[in-house]
């Protein structure tokens, strides 16, 4: 139950920080907010103050920001003029740009701040080093005289420097002899061994458990600028990720990458909650990071999609039909969910 209640609040908190960037920046630039909603409609109760209602209402999944003027609709039902020069469709393209823009960077702004507080606390990071953890007894590794604590420098003609590097090498290099240096107290010693073709079940071709990450802790004035240098490293591991992710399905190859749906990350809050607050904190700046850069991605009925809409506009000096607009949205809205339903059964078939 609590992991339900925690799956909730925080993805109805990080819904609710992308939308109020979006109002924010909306009431900034003199737009007309309708109205700020907690949670999806049916409204339940509300609250007019200025001339924006503030409703909570029945489905607890986030919240939503209406700005007149979003769909053409709101024009003709209510030709005023005074609202129509405030609309979001005749404001300048700059604005209407710095309002979608604004949920994602509200997201991608409270990612910095939750991975900055992180720091302080101490985290994992790369070391760029591999370090024994555990040594299998009567194992190639513990044969070869490799100790817990042990660094391993190099294996054969490869440099170690994360843990995938050793992994790589040991597959390539099963059932060959290898000259593997190791550093131990400050010295730098050598030895030979041989990575088994068909290790027992968990034990791995040498026989080692191995970590290539560092607990660091830095100082409260330090973390921001460290929580910002990671955020922009992780985007950019993301983006670089996906663009190999598409240029596989565009191959019709495996992908083999792991993507979580709704019921994912119920998952991973259920073992963040299991870890305590610290792991559902590091999970909400992760979740956020992920929720910004996707959203800010040029796809229609993403922000970014929008943002493509604004700029092609102000560009050309040309409006898109508004019917043009709504059927490549639809489109794109068909198709994220498609992919969600996919993502979901994949999620409830490694329940069972």
């Amino acid at each position: 139950m609590l992991t339900v209640i925690v799956f909730f609040l925080v993805l109805s908190f990080l819904v609710l920080i992308h939308e109020f960037g979006h109002f924010y920046v909306a009431k900034k630039s003199g737009m007309h907010v309708e109205e700020f909603g907690l949670g999806l409609p049916p409204r339940l109760f509300g609250k007019k103050i200025g001339e924006t209602l503030y409703s909570f209402n029945l489905l607890p999944f986030g919240g939503f920001v209406k700005i007149f003027g979003e769909t053409p609709e709101d024009l003709k039902t209510n030709p005023d003029p005074k609202l129509a020069r405030r609309s979001f469709a005749n404001k300048p393209w700059y604005q209407r740009a710095a309002v979608i823009i604004a949920g994602p960077t509200m997201n991608f702004i409270l990612a910095v701040l939750v991975i900055s507080y992180m720091f302080t606390k101490g985290t994992y990071l790369p070391s760029g080093e591999v370090q024994v953890v555990e040594v299998i007894k009567g194992s190639p590794a513990a044969q070869a005289g490799i100790r817990k604590d042990d660094i391993l420098l190099r294996f054969g003609n490869k440099k170690l420097s994360a843990s995938a590097d050793l992994i790589g090498v040991a597959k390539q290099t099963a059932g060959k002899k290898v000259l593997l240096k190791v550093e131990r107290q400050g010295k730098q010693l050598t030895t030979t061994l041989t990575p088994r073709k068909n290790p027992p079940k968990g034990e791995g071709a040498l026989g080692v458990t191995i970590s290539d990450l560092k607990l660091k802790k830095f100082p409260l004035w330090q973390a921001p600028w460290i929580g910002l240098k990671e955020s922009v490293k992780i985007s950019l591991m993301f983006y670089g990720e996906m663009g190999k992710l598409l240029g596989k399905l565009v191959l019709l190859q495996n992908p083999e990458v792991e993507v979580a749906g709704p019921i994912g990350i119920a998952k991973l809050t259920g073992q963040a909650v299991s870890l305590g607050p610290n792991a559902v904190i590091q999970l909400l700046g992760l979740l956020s990071l992920n929720l910004a850069l996707i959203n800010i991605i040029p796809f229609p009925a993403l922000d970014g999609g929008q943002l493509v809409f604004v700029l092609y506009e102000a560009v050309s000096r040309r409006k898109i039909k508004e019917e043009l607009k709504a059927r490549i949205n639809t489109i794109g809205f068909a198709f994220l969910m498609f992919l969600i339903v996919l993502v979901t059964i994949k999620d409830l078939s490694g329940l069972f």
